[in-house]
């Protein structure tokens, strides 16, 4: 008989990284919920579970962000709330594999968590210089995936400006007009209650619009944190330089000698054409293959 635990720990290991990131962030939501929910049945002291949810948050204050910097990272993966979490996870998903097409899982996990980290600075900094935040910057404090998610979203709209998606009510629409309109919002929704979060939208949009500019000009911002991680999971990276094509659909360049220059940017021309649908199983295969992917 299988051992469930060793199940999915193998599922775990073979998901992509979307799959992965949606299953950690749902893990920690209803770890914290099903929590929360013994000790309101039991009437418990909900005081500890109180204290790690503060340690895991990020406070605005530098003074408690001395005491737990691991707040940088963990924030991301805590959420207050089911519609919270349902938002950041459903944005997640359609925008994460529309960019693991064109970029591959490791750009894929770089973006969400650089966005992340962008998303916290923008909130840091905002709290501590700030006149309206003076008398709530030791009390406040950030938690959600959202400046990550929106990363993602913004760099595939800005990689793939033109892509079309149907939305409910609204039908077709291209995935720029989606990303300048969230960003919008953002912007105008700052005074209106929750203004940390508002600011660490819109440091992680930032983070993805120059990561995909930077990357058409042959910088890649995520590089040095995907080499990083490579150092403790022994992978080697596939080399690979973006250069733009009338703001078209970004190239690659790779070395893999099986997957030529000519035969990408043909694919890629027939992206721009009849969109991704439209290319057969062999030509979806060296785009794959040339996109690093793990």
């Amino acid at each position: 008989m299988s051992n469930p635990i060793n199940d999915i720990k193998l599922q775990f290991g073979n998901a992509k990284a979307l799959y992965r990131l949606m299953f950690i962030n749902v893990c920690v939501f209803l770890v914290i919920m099903l929590t929360k929910a013994v000790i309101y049945l039991f009437q418990l002291n909900d005081g500890v579970l109180t204290e790690i949810i503060s340690y895991l948050s990020l406070p605005s204050s530098l003074h408690q962000l001395m005491y737990q910097p691991w707040s940088l990272l963990t924030y991301m993966f805590l959420h207050e709330g089911v519609m919270h979490i349902l938002f950041n996870m459903l944005v997640l998903y359609w925008s994460g594999k529309l960019f693991t097409e064109y970029l591959g899982n490791d750009k894929f996990w770089a973006t969400f968590i650089l966005g992340g980290l962008v998303g916290a600075l923008f909130y840091i900094l905002a709290f501590n210089l700030f006149p309206a935040f003076a008398t709530t910057s030791d009390a406040s404090r950030l938690l959600g995936a959202s400046a990550g998610v929106i990363a993602v979203l913004v760099a595939s709209a800005t990689l793939l400006p033109d892509y079309t998606i149907f939305l409910f009510i609204f039908g077709p629409v291209k995935l720029k007009y989606i990303a300048i309109v969230s960003i919008l919002l953002y912007a105008i929704s700052i005074p209106n209650g929750n203004a940390g979060g508002e600011i660490a939208h819109l440091g992680g949009a930032l983070f993805g619009f120059v990561m995909i500019k930077q990357l058409r000009n042959g910088k890649d911002l995520t590089s040095w944190f995907i080499n990083f991680v490579g150092i403790f999971s022994g992978k080697r990276k596939a080399k690979m330089k973006v250069v733009s094509n009338n703001n078209r659909v970004t190239r690659l360049k790779v070395d893999y000698q099986d997957s030529t220059q000519d035969s990408i940017d043909r694919i890629l021309d027939k992206i721009n054409r009849s969109g991704f649908d439209s290319l057969t199983k062999d030509e979806k295969d060296v785009l794959y293959k040339a996109s690093g992917k793990k």
